[in-house]
């Protein structure tokens, strides 16, 4: 949550505006951290945890803008995000959600920032991994255009949107409430877009991890979403509650890419003595990602680094499966980064 909220106050330097952290009854300091570090910051310290729906809508409640972002705590805004989606956002009529392209620790696309409805149909093919009729593949990712379904990650929208489509449905408790609210979104008349010129950094493996429960979880939300909005049927219900079923007993778990690192590339202007203490191992100073060696671990520096910068040298390496990204936050004690889209990510403290 570090790194999230010192890339949005970046972000938000010429921006007339608040940040609002819920807290769902973590037991890991998050709380003290963010009084320690972020005072200006608005904490809820919730007492127990109400999930994803119900702790966002907490959060809406005490917001005073007349823009929302919804934002997980495992993500990493660019400098020029919020200004780039707020001119956008002026520019449209009956504007629904926004969401843009979001890249995973190794720098890989993530297809769920674009997707269609979820229809039984096209939810079962891109089980057997078929996804034309489940992701958004129309249009390019550094595109802009109209979408159906946006991710819960990012989602940026009026206030006054948000209330008039009744924020996030708290029947969900994690998964599927970005679903139902763009879905919702579009049964009211609204419009939403995908903006494909900005990109945020989604360490997904931080909020969730990808196993059965995840399974359980997921599959669980996907049955509400059917329930509530489509026509009940003896014969439709049999066909869905059997297909998720079938998912989710005999779907494959996520492989963990395996990981070999021979060198420690630290793009910055200056070499970290107490990192390359805790490391071990000699860092290679490098001003840019230029020509970097196969089994690197590239560990940007943000005191240096604009986050906008380090997003892009992500994006644009991304292709290179034997490189893992790490980023030091400014004025930070610790290098965090995930090395795929379904694990834990690792962090690293020194002195």
């Amino acid at each position: 949550m570090e790194l999230c909220l010192k890339s949005v106050e970046a972000a938000l330097s010429n921006i007339d505006a608040e940040i609002i952290v819920v807290d769902n009854n973590s037991k890991d300091g998050s709380c003290d951290m963010v009084k320690k570090l972020f005072p200006e910051v608005k904490l809820i310290e919730n007492k127990e945890n109400h999930g994803f729906s119900k702790g966002n809508n907490i959060g809406v409640l005490e917001a005073k803008g007349e823009y929302l972002c919804i934002l997980n705590p495992d993500t990493v805004v660019a400098e020029d995000t919020f200004i780039k989606l707020l001119e956008f956002a002026e520019s449209k009529q009956n504007l629904g959600i926004v969401g843009c392209k979001l890249i995973d620790g190794r720098g890989d696309f993530l297809p769920e920032s674009k997707r269609k409805i979820p229809f039984v149909k096209a939810s079962l093919k891109k089980i057997l991994g078929k996804t034309n009729d489940y992701y958004a593949n129309n249009i390019d990712k550094n595109a802009i255009g109209k979408v159906d379904i946006l991710v819960g990650a990012f989602m940026f929208l009026k206030k006054e949107t948000y209330n008039k489509i009744e924020g996030f449905d708290e029947d969900y408790f994690m998964y599927g409430e970005d679903i139902d609210i763009s879905y919702k979104a579009l049964k009211k008349g609204f419009k939403n877009y995908y903006f494909g010129e900005t990109t945020v950094l989604h360490y997904k493996g931080e909020s969730t991890l990808r196993d059965k429960n995840y399974a359980r979880r997921f599959y669980g939300a996907m049955q509400i979403f059917y329930k509530k909005h489509f026509k009940k049927n003896v014969l439709f219900d049999l066909f869905v509650w059997g297909g998720i079923r079938f998912v989710y007993f005999f779907r494959k778990q996520p492989i963990k890419k395996i990981k070999t690192v021979n060198k420690y590339v630290f793009i910055s202007d200056a070499i970290n003595k107490q990192l390359e203490n805790v490391l071990n191992k000699e860092l290679i100073l490098k001003s840019n990602i230029n020509n970097i060696e196969k089994e690197s671990e590239v560990i940007f520096d943000a005191n240096s680094l604009s986050y906008k910068s380090i997003i892009d040298f992500m994006e644009m390496n991304h292709g290179d499966d034997s490189l893992t990204f790490k980023i030091l936050p400014k004025n930070s004690k610790f290098v965090i980064g995930s090395d795929d889209a379904v694990s834990r990510g690792e962090v690293i403290g020194f002195d």
